[in-house]
């Protein structure tokens, strides 16, 4: 089926953008942000995190669409729980984004490098902790949908 197709192809390239972007981000950029001086890291923080907010959700959106659209139509058990669960672990991923780095990074986002107020608390141990979690989450995704488009040939 031709739509299937299309499905399975617009979930691998979109999952794998998710997965490879927040992948990428914590193994090379996290660790060089990590490393920055306070006043550095927010200023950095707050000129690098301009697209993602409102690009990955509407990314992680559409594959988890596609995951569940796709599980509908499989006809076979095996990617049908492969595209469900591959939809579940991408919305457990977002869900980690949205109520746990994204408020961080509007805390850091409103405050000023050159003013950093003395009870100001470093959030990245946090911050890094959670983006570990919705990575995993979405390279378990990602490993999902791959299989359940492979289960399919």
């Amino acid at each position: 089926m031709l739509l299937a197709r299309i499905l399975t192809a617009t979930v691998i390239v979109g999952n794998g953008l998710v997965a490879g972007v927040l992948f990428s981000h914590a193994i090379g950029v996290w660790p060089a942000m990590r490393s920055l001086a306070p006043d550095r890291y927010i200023a950095f923080h707050k000129s690098f995190d301009r697209a993602y907010d409102p690009l990955m959700p509407i990314i992680v959106i559409t594959a988890v669409i596609c995951d569940a659209v796709l599980a509908v139509l499989s006809a076979d058990l095996v990617p049908r729980v492969l595209f469900a669960s591959s939809a579940v672990a991408l919305i457990a991923s977002g869900i980690v984004s949205q109520t746990r780095n994204v408020p961080i990074n509007h805390r850091v986002k409103a405050l000023d490098p050159a003013a950093i107020p003395i009870d100001w608390v470093d959030p990245r141990g946090e911050w890094e902790k959670w983006n570990h979690v919705r990575t995993a989450f979405a390279v378990l995704a990602l490993i999902g949908n791959a299989a359940a488009a492979v289960s399919a040939i």
